[in-house]
């Protein structure tokens, strides 16, 4: 019997991915919830709140990611060009009074009648997509310095404008983003030694440059010596990890989201995850964060052609990169700085993108056949 196209669709759907992060949007739900009802319900009147805007983000992620998965990913090559140019002109947005709203001393948002958007997550899938397509297309001449000026200068860009927010922790992204971006299309070992120069002597300029970093630093390294200032929320994070132990408070009984541990719904959700879930939970969660991982490479291990190759690289490095740093932040292992944890953290810009990124992985993999030769694939 011959099989429909529906059937033929769904025959080639990656279940175990699609699995893996609903799993982790379903356990964003109740996290945000759990870590945010008592701040909602003080600040808002509704502890419902942030669970309801995050709901919104689980449905426009999902239409995003079947809306992508029914796509050809091919579209995304056709379009490179006009979507670099809607995340640049996103980026330059941020700073027109009127559009760009500002928090926290940060003009990282686009105001648009129902909410609103955060520019560099959009910006981020822009230079995946554009990268991916310039390196399928050049990628005899990605063994030398000169083929490499393209993707440097569009990520150079991106990156002047991300840092002029501010944002170090979506500029520090963007940067490890390039570089893995740049060692799948087949950059040699002495291009990154000579990146590495320029890179060494940026970041403790902009460190030096801004006061807060320069205290985020100092905080980090010693969070003690202001427990009521710089180190505050890093010290409640410990506290927060510390009180979960192995198995956790149980759900819903985080002591930490009293209004104790500041952004503990967004950037600091893992605390929380640690304090309610434990060690174990933390495992866990870090156990599906790597099977999402996994089936990405292999998607673009799978994929028919360069660009799917490139393109789902890309999307895998995001996705490892940020869930990466935004751990690392909660636990002391880096400096502090603001970044989500992808499919958990509160915020809908985040979510959707991630969510689209995943459908776009998903169409990929329906068009896969056999292996192209890229760095990754061997």
């Amino acid at each position: 019997m011959k099989k429909s196209d529906s059937d033929k669709f769904y025959g080639k759907i990656d279940i175990v991915l699609v699995a893996a992060v609903s799993l982790l949007m379903a356990l964003g739900v109740l996290m945000v919830y759990s870590a945010s009802r008592y701040n909602a319900e003080v600040n808002y009147g509704n502890k419902y709140y942030y669970m309801f805007k995050q709901l919104t983000g689980v449905v426009l992620g999902a239409v995003a990611m079947v809306a992508c998965a029914i796509a050809d990913y091919h579209v995304l090559k056709k379009l490179r060009y006009v979507i670099l140019a809607v995340s640049f002109a996103l980026l330059v947005a941020v700073f027109i009074p009127g559009v760009g709203v500002e928090n926290y001393g940060a003009k990282r948002w686009i105001n648009l009648p129902f909410f609103t958007i955060q520019a560099s997550e959009i910006a981020k899938f822009g230079f995946i997509i554009f990268t991916a397509a310039y390196m399928a297309k050049n990628y005899e001449k990605m063994s030398t310095f000169r083929g490499l000026i393209p993707v440097l200068a569009v990520g150079a860009a991106m990156c002047v404008l991300i840092i002029a927010e501010p944002n170090m922790s979506i500029t520090m992204c963007m940067i490890l983003l390039m570089f893995a971006m740049l060692f799948v299309g087949g950059a040699s070992f002495k291009h990154f030694l000579v990146l590495l120069v320029p890179v060494a002597l940026l970041v403790p300029l902009l460190i030096v440059l801004e006061p807060y970093r320069l205290k985020r630093l100092t905080a980090f390294l010693n969070p003690w010596s202001s427990p009521l200032g710089e180190g505050y929320q890093l010290i409640q994070s410990f506290y927060a990890l510390g009180s979960g132990g192995l198995f956790g408070l149980g759900l819903f009984n985080s002591r930490q989201k009293y209004l104790f541990l500041p952004f503990s719904e967004s950037d600091f959700i893992f605390s929380v995850i640690g304090e309610e879930l434990g060690l174990v939970g933390c495992a866990a969660v870090i156990a599906v964060y790597l099977v999402v991982i996994w089936r990405a490479v292999r998607i673009a291990k799978n994929a028919n052609d360069r660009f799917g190759c490139y393109l789902s690289a890309g999307i895998a490095a995001i996705i490892a990169i940020q869930t990466a740093i935004n751990i690392a932040v909660v636990t002391g292992s880096i400096p502090p700085t603001g970044l989500p944890l992808p499919f958990v953290s509160a915020g809908t810009s985040s979510l959707v993108v991630f969510c689209a990124g995943v459908g776009t992985l998903l169409s990929v993999e329906r068009f896969s056949h056999k292996s192209i030769e890229c760095l990754i694939c061997k």
